[in-house]
């Protein structure tokens, strides 16, 4: 069963653990310390930078020694370890550090090297740095990280949800679809080093104070078709006090492992060979869908068999004039933009990151695709507003003679009321 971290609001990491490696018929007994890393690789770590005084004018190199990482507070804890925040003395900043627990078994070690590796190798603004890597005094592998500032998009929606003021007027329409865009990137990036994420969901995203998007918990992303057999457990929903709690459930399905709430429909039967790039753009779909209408689509839906159920059936409802009693409508555009994400079937959603990149800049530069009434309208706005652009002067010039056949016309017909 894998379980869940949870984090204080200002942590900047997520939930969602490792993706289990192959396992062996009969696993390992758990790894002592000194099974599992040299002894050597149990000291202290220490500052290697020195002291600079100054005498007067002249500064001085004085050697200084002291343990580097300085434990502050807890961020999380969960069955794959604990995550703590730290000062850095020799570079002198917070970072966020990942640790397994003492004496783990060979299963969950690799599971935390494979994520560690998968992280490593995403160099990219939108995820997430893996800064170093280590094994402590007490034995325990671990790896340090950016330490973010910021709300998860979890956050976020649950104060637009409720109207909450200054968050509305900073995430408006546009600016929500700024943030996707974020996603998008670091998705984009992911599958062309041949990664899928597996559990994309609002808690897995930190928007932070500048605006600033990062994708997070990489913990289940592999490459499409590596094989990864595990079996089919899951949290009981009756043990969750909440429905979002009983439904985001780490659920083990075949080959699959991921959230339910956010997983596509080929994903949630645990077909292995199904599970690739598009199964991450339903899942961006979803997550998008609920930051623009702030609601689930399976909103409702407390047992992990109904959810289940709803992935494979459910379409939302994207077209309704109403999404929440605290903002307006949201775009037609942007609705058309989820309807076609949200397709059952993989082969009729978005085949990749880069084609909804391409579809959402389109709509944020004004073209617009005509398919309903309120699409046809915007088009011919959007339209009418290039072409003040593109013919400055001629549209001044018929504005300037419409504006005088306007008024002669008002004039002339002053005079004969006026006789």
């Amino acid at each position: 069963m894998t379980d869940t971290l949870r984090y204080v609001p200002d942590a900047p990491l997520d939930s969602t653990l490792i993706s289990p490696a192959s396992r062996p018929e009969n696993p390992p007994a758990p790894l002592s310390p000194q099974q599992s890393a040299p002894a050597a690789a149990f000291a202290r770590r220490s500052t290697v930078l020195p002291r600079v005084q100054w005498n007067g004018d002249r500064p001085n190199v004085v050697p200084f020694e002291r343990e580097r990482f300085e434990e502050l507070r807890q961020l999380g804890q969960g069955g794959m370890g604990e995550v703590v925040l730290l000062k850095d003395h020799d570079i002198e900043r917070m970072v966020a550090l990942k640790r397994l627990p003492e004496a783990s078994d060979l299963d969950r070690v690799l599971r935390f090297v494979e994520e560690i590796r998968t992280v490593g190798q995403l160099d990219h603004p939108n995820i997430v740095p893996v800064h170093d890597v280590g094994i402590d005094h007490l034995g325990r592998y671990y790896f340090v990280m950016k330490h973010l500032q910021g709300d998860t998009l979890e956050s976020i929606i649950d104060k637009l949800r409720q109207g909450d003021a200054a968050t509305h007027a900073r995430f408006t329409f546009p600016v929500r679809v700024q943030v996707f865009v974020g996603v998008l990137n670091a998705l984009a990036y992911a599958h062309r080093k041949g990664f899928i994420h597996r559990d994309l969901k609002p808690a897995n995203i930190m928007v932070g104070p500048y605006g600033e998007v990062t994708v997070m918990d990489w913990g289940l992303a592999r490459r499409p078709r590596q094989p990864d057999p595990v079996a089919l457990t899951a949290t009981p929903a009756s043990t969750a006090t909440s429905m979002r709690e009983a439904v985001s459930l780490q659920t083990q399905m075949g080959a699959v492992v991921g959230t339910p709430l956010y997983m596509s429909p080929e994903q949630a039967r645990g077909q292995h060979d199904a599970v690739d790039v598009r199964s991450d753009t339903y899942s961006l779909s979803v997550l998008f869908h609920e930051f623009l209408y702030l609601r689930h689509y399976l909103e409702g839906r407390e047992s992990l068999a109904d959810v289940l159920s709803g992935v494979e059936k459910v379409m939302p409802e994207v077209f309704a004039l109403t999404s929440n009693p605290h903002q307006s409508p949201v775009p037609a555009e942007l609705a058309w933009f989820l309807h076609k994400g949200f397709a059952k079937d993989p082969a009729q959603r978005y085949q990749s990151v880069d084609e909804m990149m391409q579809v959402l800049q389109g709509v944020m530069e004004g073209r617009i695709h005509v398919q309903c009434q309120r699409t046809l309208i915007k088009r011919g706005l959007h339209e009418a507003l290039r072409s003040v652009d593109k013919h400055p002067v001629f549209i001044i010039t018929a504005s300037t003679a419409a504006a005088a056949l306007v008024l002669a016309a008002i004039g002339h017909l002053l005079m004969v009321l006026l006789g």
